[in-house]
């Protein structure tokens, strides 16, 4: 293959490697984290799902790749209480995975592995990052590890900015709430018993609760346990799963049904029947004409009750004309019966 590559000279985005062949992140969350760290940095304060939108990405599309991009650790989310009893969902965004231990040293606004997440170069001793002014102030730095990128580099210049501050955006109504926490105390049992389903399914304490929030959300959608189990151990692959942890992060994802509202709107209702034509009716007096109820009926209502009408009437003058006589007693059924055993003895 034949390859020509051109440098842009300005408006372009750093991109590490490591995510840009990432063997199981979705090109959809690989544009999401691209798109999200080329933005200026007033621009980045916003819930994930914002971003998405102005992408374009919603729906199941937005879903999978955020369940992605939080299983390899490019997103840390922790819902906390704020005043008034409502709550918040604080995201930690990042171009670089990070731990559950950096990120919420990131939240907490303290060093994680020597690198902060607000002001300068992150490193300890270091000269401050330089300015957006022209000249520049302050000395050139490395680059922030875990943190974002510049939105707008000019070639050649060396610019390190601090990753943003974590996104602590109310939740929007489009934005699933996170699970509780006996949710994803029972995802964890279900994912910790899928061992006595098939031994190559086993998994430690630390990877269940890393996969604990993609199971709870099966659960919130309606899912019981038992189908849960039964959807991450059947159909296992012949050459049997190389890895548990892996294996079942891919299925939570890619299996996920969907809620029961979407399915509820996606199901189209059934279409209402088309009315009969008009015919005319069979009844007696003038011709008129109706509109029948089903295909079989003949006459309109007031002409059908009309006959029938006549059909009792009609019945009633035969029972008297010819009236049945009265079925014998049992008293007379008894003599009768006896009076035929004597003629015969």
């Amino acid at each position: 293959m034949l390859s020509h590559v051109i440098p842009p000279p300005r408006g372009y985005t750093k991109a590490p490697n490591g995510l840009i062949r990432h063997p199981r992140l979705g090109s959809d969350a690989k544009v999401l984290v691209l798109y999200v760290q080329g933005l200026p940095e007033e621009a980045r304060d916003k819930a994930l799902s914002e971003h998405a939108r102005a992408l374009g990405m919603t729906g199941r599309a937005y879903q999978k790749a955020k369940a992605d991009l939080v299983t390899y650790g490019y997103v840390h989310e922790k819902r906390e209480s704020v005043a008034g009893g409502r709550w918040r969902t604080v995201q930690v965004f990042s171009n670089e995975p990070l731990t559950d231990d950096q990120a919420a040293r990131l939240r907490a606004g303290v060093p994680a592995d020597g690198y902060e997440n607000t002001g300068g170069s992150g490193v300890p001793g270091a000269s401050p990052a330089p300015s957006a002014h022209f000249p520049t102030v302050g000395e050139p730095t490395g680059r922030t590890a875990g943190g974002q990128l510049p939105a707008d580099e000019e070639q050649g210049e060396i610019s390190s900015h601090p990753p943003t501050e974590a996104a602590e955006a109310e939740e929007p109504a489009g934005e699933p709430q996170a699970p509780s926490q006996e949710e994803l105390a029972i995802a964890e049992r279900v994912l910790l018993s899928l061992k006595h389903q098939a031994r190559q399914l086993a998994l430690g304490v630390r990877e269940a609760r890393k996969l604990a929030a993609l199971a709870a959300e099966w659960l919130r959608r309606g899912v019981s346990t038992g189908d849960l189990r039964l959807a991450l151990s059947s159909a296992l692959p012949a050459e049997g799963v190389r890895t548990a942890f892996g294996f079942l992060a891919h299925r939570l994802v890619e299996k996920l049904p969907p809620r029961p509202e979407e399915t509820a709107e996606s199901t189209p209702p059934p279409p209402s029947p088309l009315p009969l034509p008009l015919i005319a009716c069979d009844g007696p007096g003038e011709e008129h004409l109706f509109r029948p109820h089903a295909s079989w009926v003949t006459t309109c209502g007031p002409c059908h009750r009309e006959q029938q009408r006549a059909q009792a009437a009609e019945l009633l003058a035969r029972a008297e004309a010819n009236p049945v006589p009265a079925p014998p007693s049992w008293r007379e059924r008894v003599a009768a019966e006896a009076r035929a055993d004597g003629a015969s003895g």
